[in-house]
């Protein structure tokens, strides 16, 4: 979904997995699991304060993320490059709603859009995009243990 909240645009995604809140978290935080599902290596968790890198082998690309805030199964924020030359950031922001039944709703909203980018458009539905197929994978690899490649498939030739 996105949205526009007073001046700020947002790309938003969000999902229900049926796994505790702390093992979501841990999935997220741990380049360990989440090179399982996402991105191809990490250089580090994630913990607030943190600057460490990712990297997706099969695009060729890598990208340096500033942790802002890591609250442990609640909240990861940080800030990545929305350009090439990491001249313009963009923020994340994760949350982890504990649910009755032991399950978690995660929410991932991405802010910090150049209003005056003439792709803007394009550039929020893909994020949003992005981080549906994020959360997809997340949820197929924590409730079923599949590795969905649905990040390498949605740009095969890239």
């Amino acid at each position: 979904m996105n949205k526009m909240n007073e001046n700020q645009l947002l790309a938003t995604s969000q999902m229900m997995i049926y796994r505790p809140p702390e093992v979501v978290f841990e999935a997220l935080v741990d380049p360990v699991i989440t090179s399982d599902f996402w991105f191809t290596h990490g250089t580090g968790r994630l913990e607030s304060g943190k600057k460490v890198t990712w990297r997706w082998d099969q695009f060729g690309v890598e990208a340096s993320i500033e942790v802002e805030k890591v609250t442990p199964g609640q909240l990861i924020r940080f800030r990545w490059p929305s350009d090439e030359e990491n001249t313009s950031w963009r923020t994340v922001e994760i949350t982890f709603s504990s649910q009755a039944d032991d399950s978690t709703f995660v929410e991932v909203s991405e802010k910090g859009f150049d209003k005056s980018d003439e792709h803007l458009i394009q550039t929020i539905t893909g994020q949003t995009e992005g981080w549906a197929l994020v959360l997809s994978a997340l949820k197929a690899y924590l409730e079923h243990d599949i590795i969905l490649s649905v990040i390498s498939d949605h740009h095969p030739h890239e």
